[in-house]
């Protein structure tokens, strides 16, 4: 019989200053090959795989009870540098996990660490780089990738570590269909190794049918879960919107012969795109085309270095891959607050944090909170204050099915009030389900693909 490789006794933890604990005597054993794990935001999730490397509880503080043995150590207690010799971690928010600022030396920094020697580091280095596909961006700065590509650097980071524990937060989140297929292949080679690989996801669809476990966890507390019956529950998916044309003579915003990109590095030429008031556009298209580079073009964010760019009247609200970015304020309500009165609308903050499942988070420091509710907190903070241009930058990252239906019904409040929507995602249900127009970003060029089939 296999010995697992991380083994949990009666495990309890609470933050500090939290009120409720975010482990409840968790008993679990992690045995070689792939466990996904499932649940709600804010459940325990990022809790759980921050235990395996020791970030919880060294790192972060609290208080813990029980027992815990992973690849042979005690995380409560034994370094984190000894730690990460043996588990490997990639955050949901992987922009607080760089260290360099070029691909290379960030896949290397850890074999580095370790003294690995210079020859292995560089067959290291390369095998990590192929299994995910981005050879391409080993000379390429940190600062010049999306959210997707940087999220394959650090796995490759984790990987090329060879740990016998590898735990991913969200590790798909922000990924194009290639990207996430890179990442199961990887998780796959990595299980057939020998190695145990954890997943917190909250899109299963990809990872199911490899999946050897499913656990939930749900108010800190982990259960065993049924792949077969979260299969059906994944590939069943939301009934699809059917999408409605718009009106180009009226148009809210207007992008025409537009070149954009950082300083004089054009990755879009010649984009003219359009949209009217209460339509909602969807960006697609391979991480690294170029959907961010337009979002923030078109909010003035990043200068064209061509064509025209044409805004609408009023307040344009941009959500950032990172929404660590937006929130600074000590409360929730605060934050929601100060957009409201800059904005003048007179609404009320604990509206909008209700329809986001956040009222009861009101009076918490943002970033305490997990990812997942940062995102919805990012979301409340930006969606205030009624704008006329909203701009949605993977919008879903790190969302349970609940904060995606709200999402979902704001999106849709907002565009009947006349708000033109435009969202960057990979998201294929969240495309299906709200978007009027799919604008495919690639290879330097946007282009409108058709629209999908209706289901009434």
């Amino acid at each position: 019989m296999t010995s697992p490789v991380a083994q949990l006794d009666g495990v309890s933890y609470r933050y500090p200053g939290a009120t409720a604990p975010s482990l409840r005597e968790v008993d679990l054993a992690i045995e070689p090959g792939l466990t996904l794990v499932a649940g709600s935001s804010g459940g325990g999730k990022s809790t759980l795989l921050r235990l395996f490397d020791g970030l919880v509880p060294q790192f972060h503080g609290g208080q813990i009870s029980g027992r815990a043995v992973v690849a042979g150590l005690d995380p409560l207690r034994t370094p984190i540098p000894r730690l990460a010799t043996r588990v490997g971690l990639v955050f949901q928010d992987v922009e607080t996990q760089s260290v360099y600022g070029s691909v290379e030396r960030e896949v290397a920094f850890g074999l580095e660490n370790l003294g690995v020697p210079r020859e292995e580091m560089h067959l290291r280095l390369d095998e990590a780089l192929a299994a995910l596909g981005i050879e391409d961006l080993r000379e390429r700065r940190l600062s010049t990738l999306s959210g997707g590509e940087r999220q394959l650097v650090q796995l490759a980071a984790v990987l090329a570590l060879r740990p016998q524990l590898v735990a991913l937060d969200e590790p798909t989140s922000q990924l194009d269909p290639e990207g996430a297929a890179a990442v199961l292949a990887a998780c796959s080679k990595a299980a057939d190794g020998g190695r145990a690989v954890v997943v917190a996801e909250h899109r299963l669809d990809t990872l199911l049918p490899r999946a050897d476990r499913l656990l939930r966890v749900e108010g800190g507390r982990v259960t065993t879960g049924d792949l077969s019956e979260a299969g059906r529950a994944a590939a069943a998916g939301p009934p699809r919107r059917r999408p409605r044309p718009g009106n180009a003579a009226d148009a809210a915003w207007e992008l025409r012969d537009v070149a954009a990109g950082p300083a004089r590095d054009a990755i879009l030429e010649g984009v003219s795109l359009a949209s009217g008031p209460g339509e909602v556009v969807a960006l697609v298209g391979p991480n690294g085309s170029g959907k961010t580079t337009l979002l923030r073009t078109l909010a003035g964010l990043l200068p064209a270095l061509a064509g025209t760019v044409r805004r609408p009247p009023g307040r344009t609200a941009y959500l950032p891959q990172n929404p660590g970015a937006l929130l600074h304020l000590p409360t929730l309500r605060a934050e929601v607050a100060l957009t409201i009165r800059r904005t003048g609308s007179g609404e009320s903050p604990d509206e909008m944090l209700g329809a986001f499942g956040l009222l009861g988070l009101a009076d918490r420091y943002p970033r305490d909170l997990s990812s997942g509710e940062r995102q919805r907190a990012a979301l409340a903070a930006t969606l205030a204050g009624s704008p006329t241009l909203v701009l949605l930058d993977e919008p879903t990252r790190g969302m349970d099915l609940a904060a995606r239906q709200s999402l979902r019904a704001a999106v849709r409040g907002l565009a009947a009030r006349g708000s033109a929507v435009v969202v960057a995602t990979h998201d294929t249900e969240l495309v299906a389900d709200l978007a009027d127009r799919t604008i495919e970003v690639r290879s330097g060029r946007a282009v409108e693909l058709p629209a999908l089939g209706a289901i009434a």
